[in-house]
């Protein structure tokens, strides 16, 4: 919890050093003037829903019920070219993934994790999910139709995001008890994968596919390997 205050502070330092040059209107008493800031930037905070799939799942591991992504920050936006309708961005956010599925995270005397697929026929339960905290760092390629005077327009952005696990849990509760779990030494704490999203205006659609696996585990369940990765599908909005 200290690590996620230190960089709530970054963050708001580095929102505070990066505000966007404003694209202003001057009334006069018949007519308005537009004044054409051809330097403009589209920096922008962002915030996304995602619905969190497992991918590379081991045999009889399943998802279910809704297994939620929730991501914010902000980006940099750096034309790279005249029209400035192509930029590189560049950023930094939070993000919470949970993951609801039949897998048992149990901690055993030894301080080591086992996993386990859940036999639902000597076992019921209410609740199975394991969740993560991250700091992520988004850096795109982006294309859009905009001008210094449309605020609404088409863009296509695609790129790569990097990310660090600050906190993660599992979470069960079921006919044998709850059990909780916090700080799971085998999940990987660095995270990348590739994104890309596209839409018109504020609505646009998100995808983010993780190239790491999600554990580092050198067992398995039913003689797979655990190395699960996380595809994450949903909506992303960008605020000027």
């Amino acid at each position: 919890m200290k690590q996620l205050c230190v960089f709530i502070c970054v963050l708001c330092g580095f929102l505070q050093g990066f505000s966007q040059v404003e694209r202003d209107t001057i009334q006069t008493q018949n007519d308005s003037i537009t004044i054409v800031d051809n330097n403009y930037r589209e920096d922008q905070f962002y915030f996304s829903l995602t619905y969190n799939l497992l991918n590379k799942a081991p045999n009889g591991l399943s998802q279910r019920g809704f297994s939620a992504g929730f991501h914010f920050g902000f980006i940099r936006d750096m034309p790279i070219n005249e029209r400035r309708n192509r930029a590189i961005g560049v950023g930094v956010g939070l993000s919470s993934n949970s993951y609801n599925q039949n897998m048992l995270i149990a901690e055993q005397p030894d301080g080591e994790f086992n996993y386990s697929i859940i036999d639902e026929d000597s076992i019921s339960f209410n609740k199975n999910k394991f969740t993560t905290y991250l700091v992520e760092v988004p850096l795109e390629i982006r294309w859009r139709t905009s001008t210094a005077t449309e605020y609404q327009f088409w863009r296509i952005y695609t790129g790569v995001k990097f990310g660090y696990v600050l906190l993660n849990s599992s979470k069960f509760d079921g006919s044998i008890g709850k059990i909780k779990n916090s700080n799971i030494d085998d999940v990987v704490r660095f995270r990348y994968g590739l994104t890309f999203s596209a839409g018109y205006s504020t609505w646009n659609a998100h995808i983010y596919y993780g190239l790491n696996s999600l554990f580092d585990k050198p067992g398995t369940i039913n003689g797979e390997a655990l190395n699960m990765t996380s595809i994450k599908v949903g909506l992303i909005f960008y605020i000027l």
